[in-house]
């Protein structure tokens, strides 16, 4: 089936990168991104988003917007679905639904995959990561969603599909992801706008001491598929003027130094009535945390913040007029968030970066001396982003961008509006 380019033949292939942080880019380790660095543009100071998580950072890229305003909150979010507030993964499959049935829709912005539609273009996405993450993608069903948990098409309509469905996560997986993505997807279908997420080095990062041998075959093995990407892009596209090619990653990582236990922290203070009560619900993101408040406009959020900003475990608190300063939105049951005391300690890897953690009940699994996420420490909010073709000049770029800033670069590219997100189209050229 042969999905079409759009009409003027601007097509724009992406891949991602999950958790690559740009420092770990190295000759050894990644000796094509170190070559398309070179010849093509590449972002010096790209950031992430808060909480840099992955399902807000999927939301993010999709949309062009901030979480402030596309919703999406992080990895986890509290909502009240009739018995009071409680959190939820957004990684689980059901969560766009269950957030549309309690808030009345899923993002509150178009993504991607929606603006294309209304100019009659197509986007595919195949992802190797969390369900969430695939399908804030494009969670209302405006393109094709491929992923194991289930795959989707237009109208989210379910289809058969036994190559998303067979996929695991890590390097073995992403390969045979890739080897689908540039036959089927992008050689055959040739849709307007590709997009594959792969699973590395995040899902090795997760389970092993960033820098190990485990954690570098993750980083070389990704490194082989973007290549591998790259070359079927300039195959269809070798003089480059028709398909961008655009590389990255969501965020980066830090060492798990400690794990802190915020509820118990609230309870032990007074500040919290029990474990899983609804006054207070802490969502807990990796490196961050966002609480949640059943009666916001009590005095109860003030004293939180107030006591959370005196634990030395934390490192900023985020409340008032001060959401909006880091991407979140002000006037929800969202009052406060908490990013984590991050250091430059070197773990035994030799690689700088360490962070606690805000513990996750729902997870029993042990994190301490591996890779995490979600804050706003210096490694985790330094990803990598390099683009090629499209009319970009080769050359490093230094002035701050930021993971808002694809979505208005690829609409640009397709020759589509552009103005109406928070980030703005990547400069062609330097300067």
């Amino acid at each position: 089936m042969n999905t079409g380019a759009s009409r003027n033949g601007a097509r724009v292939v992406i891949v991602i990168c999950d958790s690559l942080r740009a420092d770990l880019i190295s000759p050894d380790d990644t000796p094509f991104l170190v070559d398309l660095q070179q010849r093509g543009a590449s972002f010096a100071a790209h950031r992430s988003v808060f909480p840099s998580t992955t399902r807000a950072s999927a939301a993010s890229i999709a949309t062009g917007c901030y979480p402030a305003r596309h919703g999406l909150l992080g990895n986890t979010m509290a909502l009240d679905d009739g018995d009071g507030l409680a959190c939820y993964s957004a990684g689980h499959p059901d969560f766009p639904d269950r957030l549309r049935r309690v808030t009345g829709r899923t993002l509150l912005v178009p993504t991607l995959a929606e603006r294309l539609r209304w100019h009659g273009e197509t986007s595919i996405s195949c992802a190797n990561v969390s369900p969430g993450a695939a399908y804030f993608q494009d969670p209302d069903g405006h393109g094709w969603v491929y992923h194991a948990a289930g795959s989707y098409g237009p109208g989210r309509q379910p289809l058969d599909d036994p190559a998303s469905a067979a996929l695991t996560k890590g390097i073995a997986g992403d390969r045979m992801m890739t080897e689908r993505f540039c036959g089927e997807i992008l050689a055959d279908r040739a849709p307007s706008l590709a997009i594959m997420w792969l699973s590395e080095p995040d899902n090795t990062g997760h389970h092993a001491p960033l820098g190990s041998p485990q954690h570098r075959a993750a980083i070389r093995g990704a490194d082989a598929l973007v290549r591998q990407v790259f070359e079927t892009v300039r195959r269809l596209d070798p003089s480059g003027e028709n398909i961008l090619f655009m590389t990255g990653s969501d965020h980066g990582m830090e060492t798990v130094a400690a794990a802190i236990d915020v509820d118990a922290l609230l309870i032990e203070a007074g500040l919290k009535q029990a474990p899983g009560s609804s006054d207070v619900v802490v969502a807990p993101n990796g490196t961050a945390a966002t609480l949640y408040f059943s009666d916001p406009e009590s005095p109860l959020a003030e004293r939180v913040a107030t006591f959370l900003a005196a634990q030395s475990s934390i490192a900023d608190v985020f409340t008032g007029e001060w959401l909006g300063e880091v991407g979140l939105p002000t006037g929800t049951a969202m009052r406060v968030a908490v990013t984590m005391a991050a250091s430059d300690q070197r773990n035994p890897f030799g690689i700088a970066g360490a962070c606690p953690i805000v513990s996750d009940p729902a997870d029993h699994e042990s994190k301490i001396g591996f890779g995490q996420h979600g804050g706003l420490g210096r490694h985790e909010q330094h990803p990598f982003l390099m683009v090629e073709g499209g009319g970009f000049a080769s050359g490093i770029r230094h002035s701050e961008t930021s993971l808002v800033d694809i979505a208005p670069t690829v609409l640009r590219h397709l020759n589509m509006d552009h103005d109406d997100m928070d980030g703005e189209a990547l400069p062609r050229v330097s300067g």
